[in-house]
């Protein structure tokens, strides 16, 4: 209880300074993101986008700790988290279609899935285990990476993409390894270093819609 109490008082703490960080950065320089036409529609995307990702890390923080620390939470926090890869898939949905929303939300649950051997591997320090279910969760990585550059390929490059959410796992195993040997303040640090990457993706993810639907952006 006390891990979790931790946990949670951290969570708060980083969505606090981050919405500080994006106030403070607008006021700066309105136009930081690019030279896109910054209006109410954006905003709401940016907006939505940022709380999507931040959810995956978030519940993704949650559920690791409680793979490890907390078995009996385990199963409630992990159907919160595999609901957030369907809410990323219908993020799409109003751009690309049903079926592109369906798919995202399928990687993004294979992507979930495929972190479950990792922990396993991990705690039971099987090397070999460790490192086939490792290769197998950066090519989930990289197959969805590869989509959504297919979706929108003149602004969501195949290197971009894939680069984000292969670094994503990287992080992800750095800070899980620390919860696995207890030290929750090294964790608290990779999970802020993975939360930061993470909402730049989402702000890729933001401009890339805007620069292929210009129409639905327009005042």
């Amino acid at each position: 209880m006390k891990k979790l109490t931790s946990i949670l008082a951290f969570i708060v703490m980083i969505v606090t300074v981050n919405a500080q960080q994006m106030n403070h950065s607008q006021m700066k320089n309105p136009s930081s993101a690019s030279k896109l036409v910054k209006d109410a529609k954006y905003h709401e995307l940016n907006k939505a986008m940022r709380e999507l990702w931040s959810a995956h890390m978030y519940w993704t923080l949650i559920t690791v700790d409680a793979y490890y620390n907390d078995p009996k939470g385990l199963s409630a926090k992990l159907d919160r988290l595999l609901q957030n890869q369907k809410d990323i898939g219908a993020a799409i949905v109003p751009f690309y279609g049903q079926a592109a929303g369906d798919q995202l939300a399928k990687l993004l649950t294979e992507h979930i899935q495929g972190a479950v051997p990792v922990l396993k591997a991990a705690k039971e320090n099987n090397k070999e285990a460790l490192d086939k279910a490792v290769k197998d969760w950066y090519a989930n990585a990289k197959e969805i990476g590869s989509f959504l550059a297919s979706a929108n390929p003149k602004n969501w490059a195949e290197k971009d993409t894939e680069g984000a959410l292969e670094m994503h796992i990287t992080h992800t195993i750095a800070y899980s390894v620390s919860i696995l040997k207890g030290d929750y303040s090294q964790s608290f640090g990779g999970f802020e270093e993975a939360l930061h990457h993470m909402l730049q993706l989402a702000d890729i993810l933001t401009d890339g819609l805007v620069k292929q639907f210009p129409e639905k952006f327009k005042n």
